[in-house]
C-alpha cells in the first residue's frame, strides 16, 4: 500500500532558501539605494537653503542701508553698516521729545517698525526736501515708548484719523537726547536705523555660519555676542574663490573699491555664499560632500548721490 508523501525535501528546502535569500537582498539593496538617494536629496536642499538664505538676508538689509553712514566695516568675511528699522513721520514735538502717529497691523500708516527703536539706536530727521540744504539730522535716541494719541498724535495734528481713537490705538514718543531743530517741521520724515554687524564665524560645534552682532551707535566699533543666521558654510579662506561668505564692495561706476575709499563712494556690494554638506555622499563611483554657491549684487538704495 503506497502511503502519501508530505513536507519538503531538503532539495527543495534549499532552492526555496536560495530564492528567498535572492529575492531579501535585492530588496535590501533597492532600499539602501533608495536610502541613500533620499539622504543626499535632502543633503542637496539643505546646502542650497543655507546658501539662499545668506542672500536673502544680507539682500534685504545691506540694499536699505542708511546714507547717514553707508558701511563702517568693509571686509572681506564682514560688513557692518546702520540697517533702517523703521520709518515714521513727525506728529508733534516738545524739546526733546516727538510724537509719532500709530502703527497699524495691515501696514497702512504714516508708521511702520521691523524692531521697535531703543537707546541703542539713532532717529534721522528729513530737513529742507525742496531745497539744495536737504539732508538728513541725526540725533541718539534716550527712549521709545508708547504713549496715548491724545498725547502722541493729537486730532489736531491731522496726522490721526478718528478710527484710530475709536479703535484705541496709541502713537509713539521718542525722546532724543539732545532737542530738537526748530527747522524740522510736523509732517517731517523719520527714519530709525541699528548699527548691525553681518560675518562669517566659526561656532563652538567646528562649523562657518553667518553670524550677526548689534553694535554701539556712535564712535569706535564695540559689539555684542554674535547670534547665528544661517549655515553651515565653508571655512574662512583668504582666497577670493574658495571662501565661504566674500563680500567685495563697488562704486557707482563698477570699479572696486580700495580699503581706504570714504563709506559714501560705495554703491553696490556682491555678496558670494559657498555651502557643503557635513556629511559625505556617495553617487555612483563618486564620494565626497554636497556644495553648492551662489553669487548676487545688491545697490545700496538710500546711498547718497
Amino acid at each position: 500500500m503506497n502511503r502519501e508523501r508530505s513536507g519538503f525535501s531538503l532539495a527543495e528546502l534549499i532552492a526555496v532558501v536560495a530564492l528567498a535569500g535572492l529575492v531579501g537582498g535585492t530588496i535590501v539593496a533597492t532600499l539602501t539605494r533608495q536610502q541613500r538617494f533620499y539622504r543626499g536629496a535632502a543633503e542637496t536642499l539643505y546646502v542650497r537653503e543655507s546658501v539662499r538664505d545668506a542672500l536673502a538676508v544680507l539682500s534685504t538689509d545691506i540694499r536699505a542701508a542708511s546714507a547717514a553712514d553707508t558701511v563702517r566695516l568693509r571686509a572681506d568675511s564682514a560688513i557692518e553698516y546702520f540697517a533702517t528699522i523703521g520709518a515714521s513721520v513727525v506728529c508733534q514735538g516738545v524739546a526733546n521729545d516727538v510724537g509719532l502717529p500709530a502703527a497699524h497691523a495691515s501696514g497702512n500708516s504714516l508708521s511702520a517698525f521691523l524692531i521697535e527703536p531703543d537707546t541703542g539706536d539713532l532717529a534721522l530727521f528729513h530737513i529742507d526736501s525742496a531745497g539744495a540744504a536737504e539732508k538728513w539730522e541725526r540725533y541718539r535716541i534716550s527712549s521709545f515708548t508708547s504713549r496715548p494719541l491724545a498725547s502722541s498724535c493729537s486730532a489736531t495734528s491731522r496726522f490721526s484719523q478718528k478710527s484710530d481713537f475709536v479703535a484705541g490705538a496709541t502713537g509713539f514718543v521718542v525722546t532724543l537726547t539732545t532737542p530738537l531743530r526748530g527747522d524740522v517741521k510736523p509732517g517731517a520724515p523719520v527714519r530709525f536705523i541699528r548699527r548691525a554687524r553681518f560675518s562669517l564665524y566659526h561656532a563652538s560645534d567646528g562649523g562657518w555660519y553667518l553670524g550677526y552682532r548689534r553694535c554701539n551707535a556712535i564712535g569706535p566699533s564695540v559689539c555684542g555676542l554674535v547670534q547665528p543666521v544661517s549655515g553651515p558654510y565653508r571655512g574662512y579662506n583668504p582666497d577670493p574663490a574658495a571662501t565661504g561668505l566674500l563680500f567685495e564692495y563697488f562704486d557707482h561706476i563698477g570699479r572696486r573699491l580700495d580699503p581706504a575709499a570714504p563709506s559714501l563712494a560705495l554703491a553696490r556690494v556682491d555678496v558670494t555664499a559657498r555651502s557643503e554638506s557635513e556629511q559625505r555622499s556617495s553617487s555612483g563611483a563618486q564620494t565626497g560632500r554636497i556644495s553648492d554657491s551662489a553669487k548676487v549684487s545688491i545697490a545700496i538704495r538710500n546711498r547718497a548721490q
